[in-house]
This record gives structure tokens, sequence and C-alpha cells, in this order.
């Protein structure tokens, strides 16, 4: 958006700034069964394509937020336990001449 445009683009598009956020009015359309919204361009710095998003409700808000990506303590606190028993491997002693 460049300066001569900006008040127009604004005005028309009804964008918002408050201290702590900026809302935009959007269309909401059918895709397929589902409502579906575009994200505007000011927002996309926040999503990129094939990411996954969370979309949660505040009253009669819906609030959309990039997913956060779990950590690898996370994901493995997720895994269920191995009840197996290993086969005994023996310990082999080093080999002296290894050609590389």
């Amino acid at each position: 958006m460049d300066k001569h445009t900006g008040a127009a683009y604004a005005s028309a598009y009804a964008i918002q700034e408050t201290p702590m956020s900026i809302e935009r009015r959007v269309k909401i359309f059918r895709n397929g069964r589902n409502l579906a919204v575009r994200i505007p361009r000011e927002f996309e710095n926040e999503f990129k394509e094939g990411d996954d998003a969370v979309m949660s409700q505040e009253g009669a808000r819906l609030v959309l937020a990039a997913a956060r990506k779990p950590t690898l303590i996370e994901v493995l606190n997720s895994l269920e336990t191995l009840d197996e028993d290993f086969p005994f491997i023996e310990d082999l002693p080093p080999v002296d001449d290894v050609e590389l």
C-alpha cells in the first residue's frame, strides 16, 4: 500500500487500528460445505501456505492463530512406552586394524 492510495484503501476495506491489534472487515464465503474467509495481505506474515492454524471462540469472536509447533520433549512425551524386551547384543571388542 503506497501513501497515495493508503487512505482510500483503509476506508474502503474498513481497517481499524487499536493500540493492541489491527482489525479488518472481510467477506465470508462458502467453499464446498465449509464457510471460509481469505486472510488479508496485512496478516499474511503470520501464516504460510500449508501451515496449521488454531481457531477458537472467545464469546462472539472467532480467533485464528498460527499453531505452535510442538517441542521435541512434547513429541517424545506423547509417544507410547515400549513394553518389549530387546534381545541382548554382545559387546564385541574393537578391531585394531581398520582401513578406511
